[in-house]
């Protein structure tokens, strides 16, 4: 059972303008740790408030803010960035 990454059309623009080995690390992290397991959710982290609904997985300083849909094995990016800045 493995999991299909998704991309949001916004969330191409902003890798885009990632530095080379920082997107590199991101899909590698999406792709072959997250993809590969039977639950996304081991080792992503629920969001509260607005958020809510939505996972979030950590890389470096970097934070993936997905949905998970059950029914389709689909993981869903709808954004990626800077710690500081991405749940603005």
């Amino acid at each position: 059972m493995n999991w299909t990454i998704e991309y949001a059309r916004s969330v191409t623009k902003a890798v885009r303008k990632m530095d080379p080995p920082t997107r590199q690390r991101i899909k590698d992290f999406l792709e072959h740790r997250v993809a590969a397991l039977t639950d996304p959710r081991e080792i992503g982290d629920p969001l509260k408030g607005e958020l809510a609904g939505l996972w979030r997985y950590r890389v470096g300083d970097y934070r993936i803010i997905c949905e998970i849909r059950e029914e389709t094995l689909i993981v869903l990016v709808v954004r990626i960035g800077h710690r500081r800045a991405v749940y603005r």
